[in-house]
């Protein structure tokens, strides 16, 4: 196996038995990355945050970057990002940032794995976001008032995010979500049994 880039995996677990990649797509504060920890170590292999990874990549923070570069400029690190963490890994949980998905390059990456959307009301998004609203990591994409930016963004995003998605996992404790994204990440073939097959 070939190792994933420095920077971009913020936890392994031994033993990875992923046929495929498991891609987890939402908006802001739905839960990819606590989701994406959980389930990458009850999987028994590698996470790869994209948005940690292009921090990683050129070498400061998202808010900081696109101040300087723009939004066109970020999201061609993102796809980069994307492309390494597919290319560097035999199968991983990979924890998308939330617009990766309005990019073609992109949601075609998504198809060659699994792609699980996790599903969060407006409510629950603008809450999180207020009690930790991280702005270095999540600048804001409209300018408005942080309640009208999440149902704005979430209203263009969704119909997005539910077309690639193999399945929608409802907003949930964070064990439960983990339960239901592994149940149906084998359901839907993404593991290797003992034998070497495809569950």
């Amino acid at each position: 196996m070939t190792a994933i880039e420095p920077g971009a995996v913020l936890l392994y677990c031994p033993a990875m038995n992923l046929s495929k990649h498991v891609f987890l797509i939402g908006p802001r504060a739905c839960g990819k990355t606590s989701v994406g920890r959980a389930l990458a170590c009850r999987l028994g292999c590698g996470f790869v945050d994209t948005d940690h990874a292009v921090v990683a990549a050129v070498g400061m923070e998202i808010a900081a970057y696109v101040a300087q570069h723009g939004w066109d400029a970020f999201r061609d690190r993102e796809t980069e990002a994307l492309e390494r963490a597919v290319a560097s890994s035999d199968g991983a949980v990979v924890g998308c940032g939330g617009g990766i998905v309005l990019r073609q390059r992109n949601r075609d990456i998504l198809k060659t794995g699994i792609t699980l959307y996790l599903e969060a009301s407006v409510k629950t998004l603008a809450a999180r976001l207020a009690q930790n609203p991280n702005e270095a990591q999540r600048p804001s994409l409209t300018g408005r008032p942080l309640l009208d930016e999440v149902r704005e963004i979430l209203a263009e995003r969704a119909p997005l995010y539910e077309a690639c998605a193999d399945a929608i996992l409802p907003e949930a404790e964070l064990d439960q979500i983990v339960t239901l994204a592994e149940t149906e990440v084998r359901r839907l073939g993404g593991l290797f049994d003992g034998r070497g097959d495809r569950e």
